[in-house]
């Protein structure tokens, strides 16, 4: 394995800045004065944690856990999908629609007595007719999580009722429950069917025989409060407490905050005071920024063997500029990483490294590096020709 040239580009005193800032994104103080036990304020676009409190602890994380039953179900059926309601689903607690067993409804509808009204039959009803049981349920969500980039999360129930089994309790943590909605948004295919129902203020339907009227009323008070908010789940339960997962859109800027243990009975509206807090702390002071220096200079490669000893290189830089939101004072580390040489033949646009773009140690962007101009071998032929010219000259 060949050895990496690496060059770094920071400046000192940004990096002495950032040392000393009390706190920045995904600082475990909370300045805030937050009153959730875990909580995460995110970029939606991004994934960065712009703010964050005890982030990775794992906590119950109740009915928000129907974001994955809701965004699995549109995944793996179709709208009109006919789910046929079972005895185990009729019994379960409230909060409930009221199903009858036999009854049969289109998934489409019960999606929003999911996400609006948060039914725990309705949870139970779609996951038994989306994959059979809730257990079967249970490991495709717990499969889509891994796929997603949740290690720390672990699905038992479709409907966020506290759990436990060989494995351990239904729980998640502050972050995996943001990347979750953040997947919900912007990375499902099944996106904008997501954000119809969620977004939506009311919903009224049938049971398919036309015989059951229902209504449902969305729950997520974020959407009346801020100014931008697109998506949101409310959650309970006795271990959980009050927690919460929402969206808001303003600015340029897609941001995503997630509640565990957000206060207990009668503490109800603590999930709204934090939620607000933390998104106008992401919208006051975070902006975005492009994050690629068009004027960098990769500099040249040492070629071995070769007609001539060095060819110049040159990034390839992406079509779109990529931004991130930073704050005041923040700055990308350009990480530059070529190869110590290359061997004759190189071919011009022959890839040789790479340009990394890092915040905090995480990288938020990469291009590619490439010769410049193509190198041929430093052959017998070559040679003679050389020497030749020396000779005439």
């Amino acid at each position: 394995m060949r050895d990496i040239i690496r060059r770094y580009i920071v400046c000192p005193a940004v990096v002495l800045f950032l040392c000393l800032m009390p706190v920045c994104a995904g600082a475990k103080e909370d300045s805030l004065g937050l009153y959730a036990r875990s909580a995460v304020l995110m970029d939606g676009d991004s994934g960065r944690i712009l703010y964050g409190k005890e982030t990775d602890t794992e906590l119950p994380m109740a009915s928000t856990t129907k974001i994955m039953t809701c965004i699995l179900a549109l995944e793996e059926k179709p709208g009109d999908t006919v789910c046929t309601v079972s005895g185990n689903a009729a019994a379960q607690p409230q909060v409930k629609l009221g199903m009858v067993k036999g009854d049969t409804f289109y998934l489409n509808e019960l999606l929003y007595s999911l996400m609006l009204e948060s039914h725990n039959d309705t949870a139970v009803c779609i996951a038994e007719n989306v994959s059979g049981s809730v257990e079967a349920f249970a490991e495709e969500m717990n499969r889509k999580a891994r796929e997603i980039g949740c290690e720390h999360t672990h699905y038992i129930t479709p409907n966020g009722l506290d759990g436990e089994d060989d494995t351990g309790i239904h729980h998640t943590t502050a972050e995996e429950l943001a990347l979750v909605m953040r997947y919900c948004l912007t990375q499902s295919p099944k996106s904008k069917e997501f954000l119809e129902i969620t977004g939506a203020s009311s919903h009224s339907f049938t049971n398919i025989a036309g015989s059951r009227s229902y209504s449902c009323t969305n729950h997520n008070a974020l959407l009346s409060i801020m100014e931008g908010a697109i998506s949101g789940k409310t959650g309970f339960t006795g271990k959980a407490g009050y927690c919460y997962v929402g969206a808001i859109e303003r600015d340029g800027k897609l941001l995503i905050v997630s509640l565990l243990a957000c206060g207990w009975p009668n503490h109800k509206g603590y999930k709204w005071v934090d939620t607000k807090k933390l998104m106008n702390y992401g919208l006051e002071n975070f902006e975005k920024r492009e994050i690629i220096n068009h004027e960098l200079d990769t500099g040249p490669v040492a070629v071995r063997n070769g007609q001539r000893e060095s060819v110049n290189t040159q990034v390839q830089w992406p079509e779109e500029t990529p931004e991130l939101l930073m704050k005041e004072g923040e700055e990308i580390e350009t990480r530059i990483e070529l190869e110590p040489f290359l061997e004759a033949p190189v071919k011009k646009g022959q890839e040789v490294g790479c340009v990394q773009y890092l915040l905090d140690g995480t990288q938020y962007a990469a291009c590619p590096v490439t010769a410049a101009e193509s190198a041929g071998v430093r052959g017998f032929r070559y040679c003679f020709e050389e020497i030749l010219k020396i000779f005439l000259l």
